[in-house]
């Protein structure tokens, strides 16, 4: 059985009780005002510091932004108070700070609760920001998407047209596939701003290298790629690295190949090229080492289109070159090497 306590005893109670909710409510961001039926404040707490006047809190009538905006939620009130229904709207003032939004909320108070109304304040700037940057994100991805579906698309397309059986088209179109997501795991781990081309040489041909002991290293400059510039580079980077492990330096066994990166000028502008010069051994000719994986088609129309610069591809006797010259907008010298 309870007992009743004294009504001192309910009174600190109720005191301590009220004092550790405006705590709690302080730390939700929500403020709110009490008013009775004739609008004038009864009870308020928590409002938001940048709404305080000088001298008084806010005046006596509730008014706290002045101009058409506490006109507009004044006939607000009323209408609550006449029809007895909530109604939420929001306020958008300047501040120092920039545009602040409120979130108002009025509703009716039953008379055994104090009768009047209850209109509760909360800023909803930060949630309406992140909102925003969640809808751009949102289409920065879907974006990104479509590009890639389109990438797959044409990396389908033209292995396609290269295939002689369905068994030589699937290994081929899965290896292009794996690269492509080696290269897009760069571009997510950046938080979509691109990766570095040293590393995406080493990702690429960490699947093929067979001799860990002698690896290949890209020399030069080691550029911060876009996004775009990433995958499609580590798309050629793939297709070499393919023909050299199947027919070429790399199937050999030999370190043979040099991988480097240079600053270039392209249509009178700043540019990069990326050099790939392999030495076949003897017993390898180029027309065995072109004809069977080399993929003409991404190395000299796709790549380089992508990514708006320009592909040279050469076999003379006993070697194989690409060139890929890359334009400025597509990548940055973050570190440049001492001379």
């Amino acid at each position: 059985m309870t007992t009743a306590g004294k009504p001192e005893q309910i009174k600190s109670s109720s005191h301590r009780a009220a004092v550790l909710m405006e705590m709690a409510l302080k730390k939700t961001g929500v403020g709110f005002i009490h008013q009775s039926t004739d609008l004038k404040v009864m009870l308020f707490a928590n409002l938001p510091v940048r709404l305080h006047q000088a001298g008084t809190l806010f005046p006596e009538n509730g008014d706290l932004f002045g101009g058409d905006n506490d006109v507009r939620l004044t006939e607000l009130k009323r209408a609550v108070l006449q029809d007895q229904q909530s109604v939420t709207t929001e306020v958008e003032i300047q501040s120092s700070s920039g545009l602040v939004t409120y979130r108002i909320e009025i509703e009716p108070v039953l008379p055994a609760d104090g009768g009047g109304l209850l209109t509760v304040i909360t800023d909803i700037s930060d949630t309406l920001h992140r909102e925003r940057i969640l809808k751009t994100l949102l289409r920065e991805l879907s974006h990104r998407s479509k590009n890639l579906l389109a990438i797959i698309q044409g990396i389908a397309t033209q292995t396609a047209r290269q295939a002689l059986s369905l068994d030589g088209f699937l290994t081929t179109f899965r290896g292009r596939i794996q690269s492509l997501s080696y290269s897009q795991d760069l571009v997510t781990d950046s938080s979509w701003r691109g990766a570095y081309l040293f590393e995406l040489a080493e990702r690429q041909f960490n699947s093929y290298w067979p001799n860990t002991a002698n690896p290949i290293a890209v020399t030069g400059i080691n550029a911060h790629l876009s996004p775009n510039a990433t995958l499609h580079i580590g798309l050629a980077l793939h297709e070499l690295i393919v023909n050299s492990a199947s027919h070429g330096a790399i199937s050999a066994g030999v370190n043979s190949l040099t991988v480097n990166c240079f600053e270039t000028i392209f249509n009178e502008q700043k540019a990069i090229e990326l050099a790939w010069i392999e030495h076949l051994p003897a017993s390898i000719t180029t027309s065995k080492a072109d004809e069977h994986t080399f993929a003409r088609t991404v190395l000299e129309r796709v790549v380089p289109i992508a990514i708006g610069g320009k592909a040279r591809y050469t076999t003379t006797g006993d070697r194989i070159e690409y060139h890929l010259t890359v334009p400025v907008r597509e990548y940055e010298i973050i570190t440049r090497i001492e001379e």
